[in-house]
C-alpha cells in the first residue's frame, strides 16, 4: 500500500489535484526500503529519481541518499545495483548531499567484502561519485588495488572508476598514469584488458607534461601494436586527448591524414574519417591548406563510396568555416589560387553527378559554400556549375519518395537557398526551374520545394508576382485525398501563395483555397493555413478561416482562443487600408480596430487556464491596444490645432511667462501628455522583452521594434514641438541599423501589422524557464513573521532550482541567476522619532552561477529598527550575453524586529525606578 501511495505522490499532478509535501513522499519510500520483501525494496529504490526531480532541495536529497547508502551497505548485490543506477541517474543532484563523509563511509564499507561482485559494484559507485569526492585518498588506493585483482568483473569496475577519477582529479591522473602505462605495456595482461585501459588516457590532459607523456605512450602503442583493434582504440584516444589539450590538434590532424592515406585497412580509414570530422567541428581554424589538400587527394583516389562519402562530409563541414578561406589563400600570401584549378573544386564537381545521392549532395554543399565564400569575379563559372548540379539532383530526387532521396533533396534545397541569398542574380532562373518541377514531383518533394520557394520569396519579394499564377494553378489540382502528405502540401502551397501575394489576396485566390479546404482539408490543416495567413498579413482571409473553425473544437478554451484570433485578425484588417494624410479615415480605422481588440482580449482571457495562462499573449495584446489608443490620441491632438488655434494673446503670455511653448496654446500640454504616454509604452515593451527569456529571436525582435517605434514617436514630438533646440536624434542612432537585417525589418512601416505572428507562435505551449525558491529560516505558518533581535543580523539562505521547459537552452542559455533581496519597514513599534527613508529600506543584489540547475547563497540582513519588516526575494536570470531577464519568481516573508533582552531589562528598570531614561544615543537622536 505504501508504494502505491508513493507512486501517486510522485506522479505528475493533474489540474485540481493536491500535491503532498516532500517529507510525506520520503516517509512512504522509507517504508518500502524497510520492507522485508526484496521486491518492494527494489521498487522503492527506483522511485527515488522521481522524488529528486519533484523535490530537488538539499535537505531531502541528503536524507534520501543516506537511506540509500544504508540499503547499499546492508542489502544484497541486486539492491546495490539498483542504488548504483539511481546514483548515476541522479548525477546532477550529488552536490546537494550535505553529509558527504557519512554517505561515502557507508558506501565504502562494502569495499572490504569478500564478494568480488560487491566490490565491483562499490567501485562503480565510487566512480559515479567522483565529482564530489575527487581527492579521497582511500578511494584512490582501493582503485589502484583493484586494478591488480584476478577477477575480471572487479578489474573492469576499477577501470571505470579510474577513468572517472582521472577526469576529475589531477593528482589521481598523475599518479595512475604510470600504473596504466605498465599494465598496457606488460606482457601478462591480455589484449582485451589493454583495449579497455587505453581510453583512460584521454583524461590525462590536466597539465602539459601529463598530456605529453600520455601522447608519447599512445604513439608507442600505435607503433608497437599494429593490429586493427589496437590502432583504432589508440587513434581515437589520441584524438580525444588532442581535442582536450588543444595544442596538439595540428599534430593529430597530420597523424590521422597519414593513416587515411597510407593504411590499407578500411576500418582504420573509417575511424580516421570520423575523427577528422570531429576535429573539423571542434577546431576548423587549425586546419592548414596542406591538411585540406591531403584530404582532397585521398577523396579523389579512394574507390569506395562509403569512404568517399565520409571524406566529403568532412570537407562539407570545413567548407562552411574559415578553413575554406585558408585553403584558397596562397602559401606565399600574395595572390590567391583560382578556385576552378584546385583539387577541392574538381572533387566537388566530380561528385555532383555521382550515382550515390548522399555523395552528390555533399558535392553540391561544397560547391555552394565555395561560391558563397569566394569573390564574385572568381566564381562566375562555379556558380553555373553549382546551379546545374542542384538542378540535376532536384530532377533525380523530386520524383522519389524514399527517405534517402528526401534527405538529399532537403540538403540540396537548403544549399540552394543559401546560395541565392548570397547571389540574387541567380534567383529568377532557379525559381522558374522549381515551379516547373513542382508539377512533376511527388507530394513529399513538393512540400520541401514549397518551403524553399517561401524562403526565396521572403528574401526577394520582387519574385512573388511571377510565381503566383503557377502556384494557384497547382493548388487547384493539389489534393484529392486526406492523407498526411496531402494535408502538409495544402499548408505549404498556401504559405507560398501568401508570401507571393504580399498581404493582398485576390478573390480568385481565396476561392481556390477555400474550395480545396472544403473538399479535403481537416480542421488542423485549416488552422495551420489560417495561422500562416495571419503571419503573412492576409488578415481578412485568416479571419474568415478562424470564423469557420470556432464551432469545430471540443473545448470552450479552444473556442475562445479561436474567437480571439478572429477578432485580432479583423482588427488588423481595419488598419491595412489606412492611407497617408487621411487622418479622418485613420481615426475611424483605429476605432474599429480597438473595438475588435477589446472583444479579442476578453476572449483571450477566457481562453487561459492555470496550466496555460497565456501571460505573454495577453500582455502583448494589451500593449497593442494601448499603442493604438496613444496613436489615436496623438492624431486628435494634432487635429485640435486646426479646430482650436492659439489665442491672439498667446505671444504676450509666452513673453510674460518666459515659456516659449505658450505660443502654441494648450496643444503644448497635450503634446507633452502624448510624449509621456509613448515613453511609458516603450518602458512597458522593454519590461515585456526582459521577462520573455524563452521567446524566440523573431518574437523578441518584434517587441524590440515596437519599443523603438514608441521611443521614436516620443522623441519626434520632443524634437519638433516641445524642445527643438536641445533635442536631437544622436541617442537614437541604432534605429537605422535595426531596419537592415532582413526584409521583414526593412519594412518598418508595417511592423504594427505583425502582431499575430508573436501571439500565435507562443501558443505552442513552450514551458518557460522558472525557478523554485526556498528560504531559510522560514516561518511556521505563512502569516507568522520570523523573529529577530534588533542587535543581531539575520542570515537569510536562499536556495533554488532552475526549471527548464521541454527543450532547455532552445534560444539562449542561463549564465547566472541574479537574486535581489529588499527589506521594507511596514510598521514601527519602537520610540516615535522620524526615520530617514534609507533606513526604512535595504536592498542587496547578488549573482550566483547554477550548477546542475541548483544554486544557493546567503544574505546578511540588518533590522535595527523595531517593527515588522517585509523581505522580498526576486530571482532573474542572466544569459551568456550578460542580458538580465525578469523571469521571477518573487517570494515574500515577514520579519519582526524585537528589542534585545538587555536593553529591554534596562528600560524596565529605569521605568520602575521612576527615573527618566537617558535619550538614546543613535544616529536618529537629532531627529
Amino acid at each position: 500500500m505504501s508504494l502505491s501511495t508513493a507512486r501517486s505522490f510522485l506522479s505528475e499532478a493533474c489540474y485540481g489535484e493536491q500535491e503532498l509535501d516532500a517529507n510525506s513522499a520520503l516517509m512512504e519510500l522509507d517504508k518500502g526500503l524497510r520492507s522485508g520483501k526484496p521486491g518492494e525494496q527494489c521498487e522503492a529504490v527506483v522511485l527515488f529519481p522521481k522524488l529528486f526531480q519533484k523535490y530537488p532541495f538539499p535537505i531531502l536529497i541528503n536524507s534520501a541518499f543516506l537511506k540509500l547508502a544504508d540499503i547499499f551497505r546492508l542489502g544484497n548485490n541486486f539492491l546495490r545495483l539498483c542504488v548504483l543506477k539511481v546514483t548515476q541517474q541522479s548525477e546532477k543532484h550529488l552536490e546537494k548531499i550535505l553529509n558527504v563523509d557519512e554517505f561515502v563511509k557507508r558506501v565504502f564499507s562494502v569495499i572490504h567484502s569478500n564478494d568480488p561482485v560487491a566490490r565491483a559494484i562499490t567501485l562503480r559507485m565510487l566512480g559515479s561519485l567522483a565529482s564530489i569526492i575527487p581527492e579521497r585518498k582511500n578511494a584512490h588506493h582501493s582503485i589502484r588495488q583493484s586494478l591488480d585483482s584476478h577477477d575480471n568483473v572487479e578489474v573492469e569496475a576499477a577501470i571505470f572508476a579510474a577513468a572517472s577519477f582521472s577526469a576529475q582529479s589531477k593528482d589521481f591522473a598523475a599518479g595512475i598514469c604510470n600504473k596504466v602505462s605498465e599494465m598496457i605495456q606488460g606482457l601478462d595482461n591480455p589484449v582485451e584488458l589493454k583495449l579497455k585501459l587505453i581510453p583512460m588516457l584521454q583524461h590525462m590532459h590536466h597539465d602539459a607534461s601529463l598530456a605529453s607523456s600520455s601522447r608519447e605512450l599512445l604513439q608507442d602503442l600505435v607503433n608497437s601494436y599494429p593490429s586493427t583493434p589496437m590502432v583504432i582504440v589508440s587513434l581515437h584516444t589520441f584524438t580525444q586527448l588532442a581535442a582536450s589539450s588543444l595544442i596538439d590538434i595540428p599534430k593529430q590532424l597530420q597523424l590521422l591524414l597519414q593513416y587515411l592515406k597510407d593504411d590499407p585497412r578500411q576500418a582504420v580509414k573509417r575511424l580516421a574519417v570520423n575523427d577528422l570530422k570531429f576535429l573539423a567541428k571542434k577546431a576548423p581554424h587549425l586546419w592548414l591548406r596542406e591538411n585540406t589538400q591531403t584530404l582532397c587527394e585521398c577523396a579523389l583516389a579512394v574507390p569506395y563510396n562509403s569512404l568517399k562519402l565520409g571524406m566529403l562530409s568532412v570537407l562539407s563541414t570545413l567548407s562552411g568555416t574559415i578553413a575554406i578561406k585558408q585553403y584558397f589563400s596562397s602559401m606565399t600570401g600574395g595572390s590567391s589560387v583560382p578556385p576552378r584549378l584546385t583539387d577541392l573544386v574538381k572533387l566537388a564537381q566530380e561528385c555532383c553527378y555521382h550515382s550515390n545521392l548522399a555523395v552528390a549532395a555533399h558535392g553540391v554543399i561544397v560547391l555552394s559554400n565555395i561560391a558563397i565564400s569566394c569573390p564574385e569575379k572568381d566564381v562566375v563559372q562555379l556558380e553555373q556549375d553549382t546551379v546545374l548540379g542542384v538542378e540535376s539532383l532536384l530532377m533525380l530526387c523530386s520524383q522519389d519518395s524514399s527517405s534517402s532521396a528526401q534527405a538529399t533533396l532537403k540538403t540540396v534545397l537548403t544549399s540552394l537557398v543559401k546560395l541565392l541569398k548570397s547571389r540574387p542574380n541567380l534567383s529568377q532562373s532557379a525559381v522558374d526551374f522549381l515551379l516547373g518541377q513542382l508539377h512533376l514531383s511527388c507530394d513529399s518533394s513538393r512540400v520541401l520545394m514549397c518551403h524553399a520557394l517561401s524562403a526565396i520569396a521572403t528574401h526577394l519579394p520582387v519574385l512573388g508576382d511571377g510565381m503566383l499564377g503557377d502556384l494557384v494553378d497547382l493548388y487547384r489540382v493539389a489534393s484529392h485525398s486526406s492523407t498526411d502528405k496531402q494535408q502538409e502540401l495544402l499548408v505549404s502551397l498556401a504559405t507560398v501563395i501568401f508570401v507571393a501575394s504580399q498581404s493582398s489576396l485576390s478573390a480568385e485566390v481565396k476561392t481556390v483555397i477555400k474550395q480545396q479546404l472544403e473538399n479535403v482539408a481537416n480542421g488542423w490543416t485549416v488552422y495551420r493555413i489560417a495561422r500562416q495567413a495571419s503571419r503573412m498579413g492576409c488578415h481578412e482571409f485568416s479571419s474568415e478561416l478562424y470564423q469557420c473553425l470556432r464551432t469545430r473544437v471540443a473545448s470552450e478554451h479552444f473556442y475562445f482562443w479561436l474567437n480571439s484570433l478572429k477578432e485580432f485578425s479583423q482588427a488588423e484588417q481595419c488598419l491595412t487600408h489606412v492611407e497617408d494624410g487621411d487622418y479622418s479615415g485613420a481615426m475611424t480605422a483605429i476605432a474599429e480596430a480597438l473595438r475588435s481588440y477589446q472583444k479579442g482580449i476578453a476572449s483571450l482571457t477566457a481562453a487561459s487556464t492555470p496550466l496555460s495562462p497565456l501571460t505573454f499573449q495577453c500582455d502583448f495584446i494589451k500593449l497593442r491596444i494601448d499603442t493604438l489608443q496613444a496613436l489615436s490620441q496623438l492624431i486628435c491632438t494634432c487635429n485640435s490645432l486646426k479646430t482650436s488655434p492659439p489665442p491672439a494673446i498667446a505671444t504676450t503670455i509666452a513673453l510674460t511667462s518666459g515659456n516659449d511653448l505658450q505660443r502654441c496654446g494648450r496643444i503644448s500640454m497635450q503634446m507633452k501628455v502624448c510624449m509621456d504616454e509613448f515613453r511609458s509604452l516603450a518602458a512597458r515593451y522593454a519590461d515585456l522583452h526582459q521577462s520573455s527569456f524563452d521567446a524566440d529571436y523573431a518574437t523578441l525582435r518584434n517587441v524590440e521594434l515596437q519599443q523603438q517605434s514608441c521611443l521614436l514617436v516620443s522623441h519626434v514630438i520632443e524634437a519638433l514641438i516641445l524642445d527643438p533646440q536641445t533635442a536631437g536624434f544622436q541617442d537614437y542612432g541604432t534605429l537605422g541599423s535595426v531596419q537592415t537585417e532582413s526584409e521583414y525589418e526593412r519594412r518598418m512601416t508595417s511592423v504594427f501589422n505583425r502582431v499575430l505572428e508573436e501571439v500565435e507562435s507562443l501558443g505552442k505551449k513552450h514551458p518557460p524557464v522558472s525557478h523554485l525558491l526556498a528560504l531559510s529560516p522560514s516561518p511556521r505558518t505563512p502569516s507568522e513573521p520570523i523573529p529577530v533581535q534588533n542587535n543581531q543580523q539575520l542570515t537569510l539562505k536562499v536556495e533554488g532550482v532552475v526549471q527548464h521547459g521541454s527543450t532547455p537552452g532552445l534560444f539562449r542559455k542561463i549564465q547566472s541567476v541574479c537574486l535581489n533581496v529588499t527589506s521594507v519597514l511596514q510598521s514601527k513599534t519602537g520610540p516615535d522619532y522620524k526615520i530617514p527613508l534609507e533606513a526604512k529600506m535595504n536592498e542587496i543584489e547578488q549573482r550566483v552561477e547554477p550548477h546542475n540547475d541548483y544554486f544557493s547563497t546567503q544574505f546578511l540582513l540588518n533590522f535595527s529598527i523595531l517593527g515588522t519588516h517585509t523581505v522580498t526575494v526576486e530571482a532573474s536570470v542572466v544569459d551568456e550575453s550578460g542580458i538580465e531577464w525578469k523571469t521571477g519568481p518573487k517570494t515574500t516573508v515577514s520579519v519582526k524586529s524585537l528589542e534585545d533582552p538587555y536593553s529591554q531589562q534596562l528600560r524596565h528598570q529605569l521605568q520602575q525606578g521612576g527615573a527618566q531614561p537617558a535619550p538614546q544615543r543613535s544616529a536618529y537622536a537629532r531627529f
